[in-house]
């Protein structure tokens, strides 16, 4: 075996993932991401439901930040997109923003922390 061949097999055992199990999503979309947590010899899945902030990295490396406010305060939490923890990630709403990173939403609160929806057509539903 050649060195690109055993990387390739190193690369399928650790991420068993693929682009097609992830949808497509980016910075201004709302989404629900069921995240599997392990705690001793139990396990639970638990979703985090917010804005994307921002989607940095390339390949099996890529990372996506979301944001959301719970009780007033807001909570930000950083995700592996080919973590195999992740069981799956739901796009709630597609957003319309002009920046790849919102960073700016982090000093916003109440109406002025919205984000225009993008309306779908039936074509697209």
């Amino acid at each position: 075996m050649n060195k690109d061949a055993i990387i390739k097999l190193v690369n399928e055992q650790m991420w068993p993932k693929t682009d097609a199990d992830v949808p497509s999503f980016k910075a201004g979309d709302t989404i629900t991401v069921s995240y599997r947590i392990i705690e001793g010899n139990k396990e639970r899945v638990q979703s985090f439901r917010g804005v994307v902030i921002q989607i940095k990295g390339s390949g099996k490396t890529k990372m996506f930040t979301i944001r959301k406010v719970s009780n007033g305060v807001g909570v930000e939490r950083i995700f592996p997109l080919y973590s195999p923890h992740i069981d799956k990630i739901e796009v709630n709403k597609v957003g319309v923003v002009r920046r790849a990173r919102i960073y700016y939403l982090r000093d916003l609160t109440g109406k002025k922390a919205r984000i225009k929806e993008k309306r779908m057509t039936r074509t697209e539903k």
